[in-house]
């Protein structure tokens, strides 16, 4: 079996450790009305997340022929999707017992994604899994975002960690493509938001259920 002992752990959020496909098609179709436009099916807004909430609204308006300006839209998505951004999104089972056992042996964790920082705070919170967390990067905290390694550099570097040292969890190809550009190990949850065949993605490992990666983890 791998067996891995890396210094930090970096976390992607949405498809990783929460599962928050319901709240971001409710924010999308309420957007999406509001426009006058028709709504979308849940299993089509899943296949849309994952490269940020800007690329989100582009993919459903787009899917919908919607004539409005992403830029326009996204200010109402938000509005909506802030107002109760965690009712419906749940931690993947594992996650909170995982999180707890990795500190214990000495891991310092953190979370890169593409969510913006401070939504991604407020779902942390009522998750209770913020304490965890020694660091929190969004899409909005520096003026690059995954799949651009430098998101990922930037925080590593801030937590006085080298990138063999580390070790990146995420669901879907971007983040896949984020690790490699940065010379960090790979490990890849199926339970995600991926786009493509999963053998198609690049990683030390593919787990199922969040739990197993304790096992990778020694002290």
């Amino acid at each position: 079996m791998l067996l891995m002992q890396p210094a930090v752990a970096v976390f992607d959020l949405d498809g990783t450790l929460i599962d928050s496909a319901a709240d971001l098609h409710r924010a999308v179709n309420r957007m999406l009305t509001e426009l006058g436009c028709a709504p979308l099916p849940l299993a089509e807004v899943r296949t849309m997340i994952g490269d940020g909430v800007s690329v989100l609204i582009a993919r459903a308006l787009a899917a919908r022929q919607c004539a409005v300006d992403p830029a326009t839209a996204l200010p109402l998505f938000l509005r909506h999707y802030e107002a109760d951004p965690a009712e419906l999104t749940r931690l993947y089972p594992g996650v909170h017992a995982t999180l707890e056992r990795l500190r214990a042996r000495g891991v310092t964790l953190a979370i890169c994604t593409n969510k913006p920082a401070r939504v991604t705070r407020v779902i942390l919170g009522r998750l209770g899994i913020e304490q965890h967390f020694s660091r929190v990067i969004g899409g909005d905290s520096l003026p690059f975002r995954k799949p651009d390694p430098r998101a990922l550099l930037e925080l590593l570097n801030d937590l006085g960690a080298a990138p063999a040292a580390s070790l990146m969890v995420g669901d879907s190809e971007v983040d896949a493509a984020t690790a490699q550009a940065a010379g960090v190990p790979f490990v890849l949850m199926t339970h995600g938001y991926h786009r493509g065949p999963l053998h198609d993605i690049a990683c030390v490992a593919a787990l199922d259920h969040f739990d197993e990666l304790a096992g990778l983890v020694t002290a």
